[in-house]
């Protein structure tokens, strides 16, 4: 049963799921690929609700989500997924059919082309409003040693938060 939600109402699990990985999905109508994400932002943007998301210019889902008008970032709040998750991060798109593979489901989104994943159960569909690539000269040199010893920079994508929803399945 689909439970509409303010995109603010129950950050404190989302947040706590992302530290544990969530699932981003993007169609751009002919290709469709998820990925493994443990970053994000939630908030207000252009008077928005926004979810931005990070994707390197190295990954398959890059090559899709470049061409698409937007993305659906689904998780596993009271159900567990960590092997679906942890395939999902470890393989490319590009190489083999994760979705298959991970045995997971998708499902048509309610106002987007991008499909969510069936057996999560909080959603946000989002709409790219926005992507821009970081500016290596302007980051803090800890971070450029940490996260891009090899130079391989996120772009990061703006989407304004179009439906935000629980879906009540349970472990």
């Amino acid at each position: 049963m689909k439970t509409e939600m303010k995109y603010n109402e129950n950050l404190e699990p989302v947040i706590n799921q992302l530290a544990k990985g969530a699932f981003l999905t993007v169609s751009d109508g002919t290709n469709i690929n998820t990925m493994t994400i443990g970053w994000a932002n939630i908030g207000i943007i252009w008077n928005k609700p926004i979810l931005m998301v990070m994707v390197r210019k190295s990954r398959h889902t890059y090559s899709i989500m470049k061409n698409a008008k937007d993305f659906t970032v689904s998780l596993p709040i009271n159900v567990d997924l960590k092997k679906a998750l942890v395939y999902c991060g470890s393989y490319s798109g590009r190489d083999v059919d994760k979705i298959g593979a991970s045995k997971l489901s998708l499902e048509n989104s309610g106002s987007v082309v991008t499909p969510i994943i069936s057996q999560c159960d909080m959603h946000y569909e989002c709409k790219i409003v926005h992507s821009q690539e970081m500016a290596p000269q302007n980051l803090e040199a800890e971070i450029k040693e940490r996260f891009y010893i090899n130079q391989d920079y996120h772009v990061l994508y703006f989407g304004e938060i179009i439906e935000s929803y629980t879906t009540g399945k349970n472990k």
